[in-house]
């Protein structure tokens, strides 16, 4: 006989094992199996819980998030905000998100932001709902933000939730010295002997861009080079190639070196120097930011600055849960690889 498929679900329904079935199971009040299981702060026998978890195993049963959401205030979640999850950058920090949530039992929520004001304040307005434990945002903005987030953040923290930002403006923030990385690196590929170079950056107010340009060009300039002019877009490969592409256009000397804002961005400005029929290197030199995994992987490989970005991820993910927390001293490397061979003095 064939069971009709809506009978066939609501006999799965019912057999889902509830809380009582896992009070019942480990000899235990129904309030004590709530307790243990849907995240209440009051302490429990540590002999209970262990039954009751025991139990809840046995019986495939699952806690119901809004009930811990009831018990706690909040809900077990992170929400971290990225401008774009593509980009490998992201990425990183989202695998030490993500390392520190397993660690904790908790459940990590990704919503992309685009680097859009108002699509960020929509997202945060949307996320409030859920009551999350913490909100990480990683994506640099341009500017003050948008009012409507300032309002959406306030309400949060008034709900007991912490905000945690990369840059200024959270209850805790994450530093990344993107400053003081670029200007070691301009340093170094002045001391290569690089005397002229063209910058790719962010449109102007993107503070992860500007401190890169800036230090980038303090470095350089210190070292005797100078920078002689900058190509702006965005953070993306494709703008990456489509500034190369301009300032080809205008034209690029033999020896130039190109300082990109990502090595996301480097490697699309690699490309459109190949397409020009130019060689990346010897003829123009290219440097990025970031060293995400592909640097090494392209021809020549990238030379960059090394920024540990999943420890940086673990780090947010720590300041959200952490009653007390530093951010602890972080090490940056410029690496030195084929993409700037030097030129002879």
């Amino acid at each position: 006989m064939t069971i009709p498929e809506n009978t066939s679900r609501s006999r799965a329904a019912r057999s889902a094992p509830t809380l009582h079935d896992v009070a019942a199971a480990a000899g235990v009040s129904l309030a004590t199996a709530s307790r243990v299981l849907n995240g209440s702060e009051r302490k429990v026998a540590e002999s209970f819980r262990e039954r009751v978890e025991r139990a809840a195993a046995e019986l495939g049963y699952t806690a119901n998030v809004s009930a811990q959401t009831i018990a706690r205030g909040t809900s077990p979640v992170i929400a971290l905000l990225v401008a774009d999850i593509a980009d490998p950058y992201f990425g990183l920090i989202a695998s030490g998100v993500a390392r520190g949530a397993d660690e904790q039992g908790l459940i990590v929520t990704i919503a992309i932001t685009e680097r859009e004001p108002q699509r960020e304040a929509r997202i945060l307005h949307a996320l409030r709902g859920q009551r999350p434990r913490g909100v990480i945002l990683a994506a640099s903005r341009a500017g003050e933000r948008d009012a409507a987030a300032v309002d959406e953040l306030t309400e949060f923290a008034s709900l007991g939730g912490r905000t945690v930002t990369f840059g200024e403006g959270g209850d805790r923030s994450i530093r990344i010295p993107n400053r003081e990385g670029s200007e070691e690196l301009g340093r170094s590929m002045a001391a290569l002997g690089y005397r002229r170079a063209i910058g790719i950056g962010a449109s102007e107010g993107v503070s992860t861009s500007d401190d890169r340009l800036a230090g980038f060009t303090a470095g350089f300039t210190a070292g005797g080079g100078e920078v002689v002019r900058v190509h702006r877009g965005t953070f993306e490969r494709e703008s990456g190639t489509a500034s190369m592409t301009e300032a080809l256009a205008v034209g690029v000397e033999p020896g130039t070196l190109i300082f990109a804002l990502s090595d996301v961005v480097a490697i699309g400005a690699m490309t459109a120097i190949r397409d020009a029929g130019r060689a990346v290197g010897e003829d123009i030199a290219v440097c990025g930011f970031d060293d995400v995994p592909v640097s090494r992987d392209v021809t020549p490989q990238l030379t960059t600055v090394r920024v540990p970005l999943s420890e940086l991820g673990y780090q947010a993910f720590r300041a959200t849960v952490a009653d007390e927390w530093e951010q602890p001293p972080m090490e940056i490397e410029v690496l030195v690889r084929d993409s700037t061979p030097g030129i002879a003095r």
